[in-house]
């Protein structure tokens, strides 16, 4: 093997966690990106009355840190933060999550309108490439 051929690939395996972060992190990006547009195309949309969403819901959308779960693989997740803001004292207190889930799945009286799948579905391939793209740019570094 030459010798500048395994120089690279040694720097490669002494700076592989900071890649595979940075790797993951541009794919979670674009998959973030991905489900807001979704949820913007479903929030309000083909239903009888005005629409009375604050933006709540789409502002607590966002990504997790990078991160390694129990089986040794580096991933982020794309999801709903909590608490969701108080407007009034109840028993049962309503999260982000219940409402993402109402507009994925519906309800009596209220059609589905998936917006988490398709994200899932489109986003896929994109991030494929935006990974593929930041790993070589990452590499041609060293």
């Amino acid at each position: 093997m030459p010798d500048d051929f395994a120089l690279r690939l040694s720097r490669i395996e002494h700076n592989i966690s900071g890649i595979t972060e940075k790797v993951v992190e541009a794919g979670g990006e674009v998959a973030e990106k991905i489900a807001r547009d979704e949820l913007d195309r479903v929030i309000g949309s083909g239903t009888k009355f005005d629409s009375r969403s604050t933006g709540e819901l789409k502002s607590a959308l966002g990504a997790s840190p990078v991160g390694v779960d129990k089986k040794g693989f580096v991933n982020t997740k794309i999801g709903f933060s909590e608490p969701r803001r108080r407007r009034y004292k109840a028993k049962n207190e309503v999260t982000n999550a219940m409402i993402a889930n109402v507009i994925e799945y519906g309800k009596s009286g209220q059609p589905a309108k998936p917006f988490m799948a398709r994200a899932k579905k489109k986003a896929l391939r994109l991030c494929k490439q935006a990974m593929i793209k930041k790993f070589d740019e990452e590499v041609s570094k060293i």
